[in-house]
């Protein structure tokens, strides 16, 4: 065998330095993917939480209602400011004769459901208590403000329907200031309008097409089986309708009929709302939502059309009840405050009165329950487990179920309590204590887990410095062990409770 041949230190030190060089990259590259790795997280974290403020800051504004409403001396006839003859008054109504006023040309029993849902039923009780704490109140008129309707709510914030406006170019008549009545315009300020609802009957039309197809298909197989049914009949209407539209929508100039399907158009002109129902191209036919001043011609640029791109159908909140807000909003009635019912307020079946006060402190008095009973017993247990437990077979079984526990999914814990809380000791469902006990037992194991981890970790030199000085065995623990354990303990308990916390299985069983 021959010998290698002996490298120079020149090449020694050549190879040691390509050996850094490639090492100094390698940790940069590793810098690189942690900055980015952080960055990527921190992007993410940011896009979650404007995501969920986007979504949910709305929540924190509310839109009220100021009503001037006449409290009749009839409330209080005899001037006593008994609270029992305050309390009889129908306040319902009193709201009702101040919304009236507002609209006096609103009749009809339909028509007037739709005015009073602009407002919430249970703001009479609000109203009552109002007038108890100021008996002085009855025989006077006031400015009464309410939450509005969450429909309404919910139209003003932008989420109900988007809309389109536009100025009209030519000059409107109309021919009355109330009921069913005509707008006449100089120019063709509706054929865009009838242009575009045109373009959607020969969508829906083609819609129906395929439709009518799938159900004649449908109908030529259950033929050809043999079984007889409606679909024949079906495919035929399907296709009945659909040459109807297609005839409509090959008619540029002829009038069209506007129903709750299609968007809604609202024409704002002499201080008044017209619905439209019919339309031509300059020429179109409505209902009159708020009452016009005048029978005068507005010139061009004087009135508007706004276009509800949802149709009415589709939304909860009515045209007319969009026509009494925006009236309504151009009085000064409606107005923007901080949603104080969201805290201050719990569950109701009414959205605009709902709140969080109730979840918020059912789940203070159910953490306050579990951190009662999880922390101290689970500290304790780890501490006798770790420190005082004997190594036998007992322990060793007490380990591996305490071990299971943490594994056992937590629904399972809502059974157990059902069956042991609930149906054995008849404690009340839908109690701070039962959920509070239930969450405890799931965090136990959790606890006991990380305080022993916690208690691993303590050198064990600090026990035997503190049994050389002539310190006890509880002594060394308590004095010395824990103190030192107490971070890792309070961060187990911690990451315990925030999970029981963010539990719910275990809670919808009790």
């Amino acid at each position: 065998m021959t010998d290698a041949p002996a490298r120079s230190p020149a090449d020694i030190r050549h190879a040691v330095e390509r050996r850094l060089r490639g090492r100094y990259r390698s940790e940069a590259r590793f810098r690189v993917y942690g900055v980015a790795a952080i960055a990527v997280a921190a992007l993410s974290l940011a896009v979650l939480l404007s995501s969920v403020i986007s979504r949910g800051w709305s929540a924190f504004y509310i839109h009220e209602l100021t009503l001037t409403v006449e409290a009749p001396a009839s409330i209080d006839p005899n001037g006593t400011g008994d609270p029992q003859t305050i309390r009889r008054a129908n306040y319902g109504s009193i709201l009702q004769d101040a919304m009236m006023r507002e609209f006096p040309n609103v009749a009809g029993r339909g028509d007037l459901l739709d005015l009073f849902g602009l407002y919430n039923r249970l703001n009479g009780p609000v109203l009552m208590s109002k007038v108890l704490d100021n008996p002085s109140l009855v025989g006077t008129t006031f400015d009464f403000t309410m939450p509005i309707s969450d429909d309404v709510d919910l139209y003003l914030k932008g989420q109900a329907t988007k809309r389109e406006s536009f100025a009209g170019e030519g000059r409107l008549s109309p021919s009355d200031v109330e009921g069913d009545i005509e707008l006449s315009s100089t120019r063709d300020d509706f054929a865009e309008v009838l242009a575009e609802i045109k373009a959607r009957l020969a969508r829906d039309a083609e819609t129906l097409d395929v439709r009518a197809a799938a159900a004649a298909r449908r109908a030529d197989a259950a033929e050809a089986a043999g079984v007889a049914g409606p679909r024949r009949a079906e495919a035929d209407a399907l296709a009945a309708r659909a040459a109807d539209l297609r005839a409509r929508a090959a008619a540029p100039g002829a009038e069209e009929t506007l129903t709750r399907e299609t968007p809604s158009l609202l024409v704002y002109v002499n201080g008044g709302v017209v619905k439209l129902t019919q339309l031509s191209s300059d020429v179109a036919r409505g209902r009159v939502l708020v009452a016009l001043d005048s029978r005068a011609a507005s010139a061009a640029g004087e009135w508007r059309v706004d276009k509800l791109l949802t149709p009415e159908a589709d939304r909860r909140i009515k045209d007319d009840q969009i026509a009494w807000t925006e009236e309504l909003r151009a009085r000064g009635r409606v107005s923007t405050a901080f949603n104080t019912i969201l805290f201050s307020n719990a569950s109701s079946t009414e959205p605009e009165l709902a709140g969080v006060r109730g979840a918020l402190i059912g789940s203070i008095f159910t953490m306050f329950v579990t951190m009662l009973m999880a922390v101290p017993i689970g500290v304790a247990t780890a501490v006798y487990l770790e420190e005082f437990a004997p190594k036998n077979r007992w322990t060793d079984v007490i380990e591996v179920n305490i071990n299971n526990l943490a594994a056992v999914p937590s629904i399972i814990f809502g059974l157990l309590g059902l069956a042991v809380f609930l149906n054995f000791f008849d404690l009340p469902r839908s109690a701070p204590l039962v959920g509070g006990m239930v969450l405890a037992l799931m965090t136990l194991p959790t606890v006991i887990i990380s305080t022993r981890s916690s208690l691993k970790a303590v050198p064990p030199s600090i026990r035997a410095g503190a049994l050389a000085v002539g310190a006890s065995k509880v002594q060394s623990v308590f004095h010395h062990v824990v103190p030192l354990a107490l971070p890792g303990i309070m961060t187990g308990s911690i990451i315990g409770l925030a999970q029981a916390l963010g539990e719910t299985a275990p809670l919808l069983m009790i």
